[in-house]
């Protein structure tokens, strides 16, 4: 059975890698937002029929609503939406290594709001390497072929300090309602299909059917397997190998999108982008070497008390 999860392992950062290729091919044809709606639609299904399988949903949950709401425009609409406009003005491999940088975000809300972490010199300079990285994508001071669009990577930091926030708002809100990970998630998807339903410009949606590969994309590529089954996939590994291997799983999209950006898309490579994916990725592992040397501590201090 653990052979069957790392198999799952491997596909879910497959797919994962694959949405900014997708994402690229659509918002050709149709806005950012509308990308989202369409992602949505196709991805809600596949989870609501899991979900109604595994019998996970409850009318008792609904007075949760409130939580579901935030989660769907943290993690869902607002984090695909600003995924979506930054993929739109950079290339799918840069959109895809700023990507990487999900996990530095996510730990500084943790440290911000949940006042949980206790800071030491490892993960500050893990966090200031992970950032260094992102500013050497971004290469602000670059001007001619050697720029990019500043605002494309804000687009990406904002999504990734949405989907960051999310996760500390389920570790505060969430945790201990005692709902299962599916049902959660498809409160999440189902809330956010109604909020992104309701905002969304439907004029003009149509036109991406005149692309079938931009049309298979959204559909099958961003919708049924990039958020349907893709969640699937995520929650399967969770109960197979655990959460901290499940989350590892988001250093495989960067690379994923660097190779399909160089080799599918043609897209050039830089040495300073493959520089900032090493910058950001030793970050992150630093970060996570700092955070178990704190979580050691008190281990030792119970043992001396003893």
């Amino acid at each position: 059975m653990k052979n069957i999860a790392y198999f799952a392992f491997a596909l879910l950062g497959l797919i994962w890698g694959t949405n900014f290729m997708f994402m690229k091919w659509a918002v050709e044809w149709i806005s950012p937002a509308q990308i989202v709606l369409l992602r949505v639609i196709f991805g809600f299904l596949p989870i609501l029929i899991y979900a109604l399988i595994r019998r996970s949903l409850s009318w008792s949950h609904l007075r949760h609503a409130h939580h579901f709401l935030v989660m769907a425009l943290l993690a869902t609409v607002v984090y695909y939406y600003l995924y979506a406009q930054g993929t739109s003005l950079l290339l799918s491999s840069v959109a895809g290594l700023l990507s990487g940088a999900i996990p530095l975000f996510t730990f500084v809300c943790a440290f911000l709001f949940l006042r949980e972490e206790k800071l030491n010199a490892r993960m500050t300079s893990g966090v200031l390497l992970g950032f260094i990285g992102v500013l050497l994508i971004a290469r602000p001071w670059a001007s001619g072929d050697a720029a990019i669009s500043v605002q494309g990577v804000m687009y990406m930091v904002l999504g990734s300090l949405s989907v960051g926030c999310s996760f500390v708002y389920a570790k505060r809100f969430l945790t201990g309602l005692n709902i299962s990970a599916v049902a959660l998630c498809t409160y999440q998807i189902g809330s956010a299909l109604v909020v992104i339903a309701v905002v969304s410009d439907w004029s003009g949606i149509e036109r991406i059917t005149q692309s079938p590969k931009a049309m298979l994309g959204v559909s099958l590529g961003l919708g049924v397997s990039g958020t349907g089954i893709a969640y699937i996939l995520y929650y399967f590994i969770v109960e197979r190998l655990g959460a901290v291997v499940a989350a590892s799983a988001t250093y495989i999209p960067p690379v994923i999108a660097l190779l399909i950006g160089i080799f599918v898309a043609g897209e050039p490579v830089h040495a300073m982008d493959l520089l900032a994916i090493v910058a950001i990725f030793g970050g992150v592992y630093l970060l996570q070497m700092g955070r178990r040397a704190v979580q050691k501590v008190p281990l030792k201090v119970a043992v001396v008390a003893e």
